[in-house]
């Protein structure tokens, strides 16, 4: 498995013709990879999280507007639909992400996309997370182009500024073909933040045509997800707001995966999800 080199950056995977991965084979890989099960990310830290989200803290709201949510409630969500450990006590180690609510979730999410692809829909696709999960996007772009799909690119070069640990800074939207990131001087950036989704549909309003479907993650899924669009996407044990916008009806798949493995992990896992769609080689 080579990975996809874009604008002379390293982005993702391109897949060899005709390798499929079955449930018991993409489980293993997954386990493996710590894309579920073991995962690297912190116990302390999903806790932390899940305080900030019921706080009602907007970083960790992804542009959704939820009711009062209690830390218990929200644990048992994020016990229910991504596999983490259950017990209240359990506050220091590693997590956990049940593999087969991470299948499961990529089954569902495949259905959407397969609809996406038959209906010739409407589509935005946008992540947070360039570094590690740009190769999954750009192939299920490239699989709904080829379908006949339009992949809008409202916004481009729409900026807005941010305070960082070194600094203000100004974060603009960016184009890898048809996948919106962030960026700044020219380098794609990590971001929960909503406002470059809600800038994008604000043009889309003006006069644009309307996303049938987001596939997306963080701040840009959590405000697709509160415009009502269907929005499918992907979500780590420490990003609770998009799990309880799922229990809220709001996100239509939250896919529960370790968002910060190498790129080159996520190849086998988008491949079970375009043969799910009915788009593999």
């Amino acid at each position: 498995m080579a990975l996809r080199t874009v604008g002379g950056r390293r982005v993702g995977f391109v897949s060899r013709p005709g390798q499929s991965y079955d449930r018991v084979l993409l489980r293993k890989h997954l386990l493996k990879t710590r894309i579920a099960g073991d995962v690297a990310t912190p116990r302390e830290g999903n806790l932390e999280h899940y305080r900030r989200m019921v706080a009602k803290d907007p970083g960790f709201q992804f542009g959704l507007v939820l009711r009062d949510w209690t830390f218990r409630e929200t644990l048992d969500t994020m016990v229910g639909l991504c596999g983490v450990n259950p017990d209240p006590a359990y506050t220091h180690g590693q997590d956990t992400i049940d593999a087969d609510l991470t299948l499961d979730a990529l089954e569902t999410m495949g259905e959407r996309i397969g609809q996406a692809a038959r209906n010739r829909e409407t589509v935005l696709l946008a992540t947070g997370h360039p570094g590690a999960l740009m190769g999954v996007y750009r192939a299920v772009e490239d699989a709904l182009r080829t379908a006949g799909c339009t992949v809008l690119t409202p916004a481009a070069g729409w900026s807005y500024p941010v305070v960082t640990r070194t600094g203000p800074r100004t974060r603009e939207i960016v184009y890898t073909s048809g996948v919106a990131a962030v960026g700044t001087d020219g380098r794609l950036k990590h971001t929960h933040d909503p406002d470059g989704m809600r800038a994008m549909l604000a043009e889309l309003r003006g006069g644009g045509e309307w996303p049938d479907l987001v596939i997306a993650d963080h701040g840009w899924a959590g405000a697709a997800g509160e415009a009502g669009i269907d929005t499918v996407g992907f979500a780590d044990s420490n990003d609770p707001a998009l799990f309880v916008g799922r229990a809220e009806g709001k996100i239509l798949v939250t896919v529960p995966i370790d968002d910060g493995v190498l790129p080159e992990y996520y190849g086998p896992m988008t491949e079970f999800l375009l043969d799910r769609a009915g788009l593999g080689a």
